[in-house]
């Protein structure tokens, strides 16, 4: 930084840690500092989303699996809660992509996940499991399979609030919509239910990465060796 007051961390900002003067402490830190990955906004959206995701696939199951729905009982209400957690799922997003300060980091990180780069490309083509280790592809904040699955988890949030309304308040619609409407909802719902486990199971083989989403840090290290191109864009700012 060039003598300019830097913002606090949780604005959305990026606090490399102190040394970067060429000093001892200096080389110790570009070696095994931290960085702000996630402020305090992206952090809460994603836990209230997931609180969200699991009210919805919990009551779908007790919707939907014979076994739960015999367990649970009490139909009317599950559908109730199970309707109004779908339509509370986007009120935490605009809020922050339309909030002039506080949703700067996660606009700002909507854009890293919709902007494709050459490296992507070569990522996918890549043979591998963890590719972004494997690969020695410099990538950015996000690798193509986040980007990949948050563009579908967005589609998908759009497609079943169109689909699960028509459910809801049916009578406006003709019979093949509703049809319709009921097949593409549970499909989609399907396919979230994959998309979330694999989710889930990626972040616990991903220690740093759950914890960076906790806490808000990530180490220098893992910046270098996962997204090289992220801690260039860091440093140039």
């Amino acid at each position: 930084m060039s003598g300019a007051t830097r913002p606090p961390p949780e604005t959305g900002s990026t606090e490399v840690g102190p040394g970067r003067r060429g000093s001892a402490n200096g080389r110790a830190a570009e070696e095994g500092g931290s960085l702000w990955c996630f402020d305090v906004v992206e952090r809460a959206i994603h836990w209230i989303n997931a609180g969200l995701f699991a009210v919805l696939m919990a009551t779908a199951a007790a919707l939907y699996v014979p076994d739960v729905s015999a367990m649970v009982g009490r139909r009317e209400l599950v559908k109730t809660i199970h309707v109004y957690a779908g339509l509370a799922l986007p009120v935490p997003l605009l809020l922050a992509v339309l909030g002039p300060r506080w949703g700067r980091a996660f606009r700002a990180d909507i854009r890293r996940l919709n902007r494709w780069i050459p490296a992507d490309r070569q990522w996918l083509r890549s043979p591998g499991w963890r590719r972004d280790r494997q690969s020695g592809v410099a990538l950015g904040k996000f690798n193509p399979g986040q980007k990949i699955n948050a563009a579908f988890t967005a589609g998908a949030i759009l497609v079943m609030l169109a689909t699960g309304s028509i459910m809801r308040w049916y009578k406006p619609w003709p019979l093949r919509w509703r049809t319709g409407a009921t097949f593409v909802h549970d499909w989609i719902a399907i396919a979230l239910f994959c998309a979330i486990t694999g989710h889930v199971i990626m972040a616990v083989g991903d220690p740093d990465s759950l914890r960076s989403m906790v806490g808000g840090r990530i180490s220098r290290r893992w910046a270098r060796h996962h997204a090289p191109l992220w801690l260039e864009e860091l440093e140039r700012d």
